[in-house]
């Protein structure tokens, strides 16, 4: 069994989440367009940045650890922990790094009863470096397939994860409770659903499938109620970040950012402008420093690996971070 930690140090933090996530405290410095860097067999998917580390922050689908990459390229280890299968999506707040915890069968740490079945929110103090919590999600929806891969936050200190395996968006609440926010067909995919998840201060979150390149609004002001963003299709979107009311999503299978922009509070969106150069099977991306900034890596090579169920054909040493341009 699972277990849930909770603590008042957790609650407390809980409540400003959102207002302190780290980026948004980035210092005024020059950053460069383009980050190359080395970690070994790394594949990571999330990206974050950390204000106290001064390093952007990123995860591992195939070595259950967290690393840090800074500005001229150094990657370091940050944490590792048994329970940690594959970091998937990834925020820095208030002290701590929370980490979608998925599997697709191709890490170190996989297992034929984690594989295609693991969705979970894991915690970790961000100077400790310490597991402080383990959340369940998957054991909300049994007999189906799983897989935990982004994670938003409101001003209230509710998490939102989705699930790209099953048609859901789990919540958790400032007090540790684990739910199923919205269950609903149109989430519903062969191969990878939702996927890149944010939260608008007017309320409401907006989710991108992968599958078909939709976008859809979930109010949460009104009973959750879900409607697919009108006026555009965008083919293979992964990872989203909503910077000054725009959004910037990775599409194109990781080959491009899509800017998007809305006049009528996101049921219609409009593409604003296609960033095509610099990226190579990217995934996702975050606003720091004024500015956003995208993770080159190498997606389509885990797709394969898993689609063969060979890890052994994971063996790439070489990343990228690509600004928005």
């Amino acid at each position: 069994m699972k277990t849930n930690w909770h603590s008042a140090k957790w609650l407390l933090a809980l409540g400003t989440l959102v207002a302190c996530e780290d980026h948004r405290d980035s210092p005024n410095a020059s950053f460069p367009n383009r980050i190359d860097f080395v970690a070994q067999r790394q594949y990571p998917e999330g990206i974050a940045y950390s204000a106290q580390l001064n390093r952007f922050v990123i995860t591992s689908i195939t070595q259950g650890k967290i690393g840090t990459v800074t500005l001229d390229g150094k990657y370091e280890d940050l944490l590792s922990a048994p329970e940690l299968i594959s970091g998937i999506g990834v925020k820095v707040a208030e002290g701590k790094i929370l980490v979608c915890n998925g599997d697709q069968g191709v890490s170190v740490k996989s297992t034929p009863a984690t594989a295609f079945q693991t969705a979970e929110l894991l915690v970790f103090d961000l100077n400790t470096r310490q597991l402080e919590r383990r959340v369940d999600l998957d054991a909300l929806l049994p007999g189906s397939r799983h897989f935990a891969n982004d994670l938003a936050i409101d001003p209230q200190g509710n998490i939102y994860v989705t699930d790209s395996f099953s048609p859901v968006i789990y919540k958790v609440t400032r007090s540790g409770e684990a739910s199923i926010l919205v269950n609903d067909a149109r989430f519903a995919s062969t191969s990878f659903g939702l996927n890149g998840i944010i939260y608008h201060p007017n309320g409401y979150l907006i989710a991108v499938k992968t599958s078909d390149g939709k976008l859809f609004k979930i109010d949460l002001k009104n009973n959750n109620a879900i409607t697919e963003v009108g006026g555009l299709t965008l083919m293979g979107g992964d990872g989203i970040t909503l910077f000054n009311n725009d959004l910037y999503i990775v599409t194109g299978s990781g080959s491009q950012v899509s800017q998007v922009r809305s006049t009528d509070n996101w049921q219609t969106a409009q593409l604003v402008k296609n960033d095509t150069q610099g990226y190579f099977q990217a995934t996702t991306n975050v606003a720091v420093n004024g500015r956003i900034y995208s993770l080159n890596a190498r997606i389509g090579e885990v797709s394969a690996a898993g689609m063969a169920m060979n890890p052994a054909q994971l063996q790439s040493n070489e990343y990228s971070i690509q600004v928005f341009k």
